[in-house]
């Protein structure tokens, strides 16, 4: 199964996909439609880009291997819904009945080799 189909598995999932860092493909499984998806998939894309570059900057100030740098992703917390995304992958989770750690850790753990490049 793919990372994606795995999220879709857990409970509170809303909705997961991939995006490209390019911006001209997406993927998604979930109770989003086409429209919602796509936006979606352009927010978590740009939103990406511009944590990697507040991770870089912030990375010049510290000594070598700090641990900021490369950035790996981000996750936004809200009264209902939470946002998790790990290097192209997002997830929309339901607060009340997703674990966002677990998830998170999921996330992690299976993209941890993936290419840091934004292409």
């Amino acid at each position: 199964m793919s990372v994606i189909s795995n999220l879709m598995e857990m409970p509170g999932m809303v909705a997961a996909g991939e995006f490209s860092f390019r911006g001209d493909r997406y993927t998604y499984q979930g109770n989003m439609s086409e429209e919602m998806a796509r936006m979606a998939s352009i927010m978590c894309r740009s939103t990406s880009m511009g944590t990697h570059m507040e991770a870089d900057m912030l990375g010049t100030f510290c000594t070598q291997d700090c641990g900021l740098v490369p950035g790996k992703g981000w996750a936004v917390r809200g009264p209902a819904f939470s946002v998790c995304v790990v290097h192209n992958v997002f997830c929309f989770m339901d607060n009340t009945k997703a674990d966002f750690n677990k998830v998170l850790h999921y996330m992690h753990d299976e993209l941890a080799h993936s290419s840091d490049d934004l292409i």
